[in-house]
């Protein structure tokens, strides 16, 4: 912990986690081994935080959101927990639940509208809006947010596929299909699956991966 930081007494952090400057940790929380908070996070009494979550700087988690194992919020994105907030009406009794499951990703300046789920491995892009539920590796854009394609478990946008409507990661070689609509899955590796040690460390940067595919 930083000097600067401050956790209250009754929140748990697992071990290896790191909690920057200027950050709050509120009593209750609870946050699993290995999590990054950068500068000027602030989670709130009672939130669940699992293994291995990334939060960039000047991101607040408030009660009523739960992220699982491997999320990753980028700066500035918003989270919320009241739909119709009004400074004179008290509705703590009714914060409404957010969950952000597994590997997903947002984006810096997105804002995710309370009440959702947010499927695991999806992606929602820099500055998008999400207002309603995101399927499993879904890729969010814009405002409000639109589903407009699949993103890998590596973060690559993946194509249309194959004969058999198989489509691949050329970062990872994994494999993915449509098993009904809105529903994908990796062919190679379930979901809650960790990675192999050989494919848990990037070497290229996403725009060489782009100009290899000539997109």
């Amino acid at each position: 912990m930083h000097d600067s930081a401050f956790v209250a007494d009754t929140a748990r952090i697992g071990k290896g986690t790191n909690v920057w400057h200027f950050s709050h940790v509120m009593q209750g929380a609870e946050l699993g081994r290995k999590c990054v908070l950068g500068q000027n996070v602030h989670v709130a009494p009672d939130v669940k935080i699992g293994h291995c979550v990334k939060i960039q700087n000047n991101v607040s988690v408030y009660t009523g959101v739960e992220l699982e194992d491997y999320v990753f919020l980028a700066p500035s994105c918003v989270l919320t927990n009241v739909t119709n907030p009004r400074s004179e009406i008290n509705r703590h009794a009714l914060y409404e639940k957010t969950l952000i499951r597994r590997g997903a990703t947002i984006g810096a300046n997105a804002t995710v509208v309370c009440g959702v789920t947010i499927g695991r491995y999806a992606f929602v892009a820099a500055g998008a809006t999400v207002t309603r539920d995101v399927p499993d590796y879904g890729l969010i854009m814009g405002t409000p947010g639109k589903h407009v394609g699949w993103m890998s478990r590596h973060g690559h946008r993946l194509g249309p596929g194959d004969a058999n409507g198989i489509m691949r990661c050329p970062e990872s070689g994994l494999r993915y299909q449509k098993l009904a609509s809105g529903v994908l899955r990796c062919l190679d590796l379930d979901e809650k699956a960790e990675l192999p040690e050989d494919m848990s460390m990037g070497e290229r940067s996403y725009k060489s991966w782009r100009e290899a595919q000539d997109l």
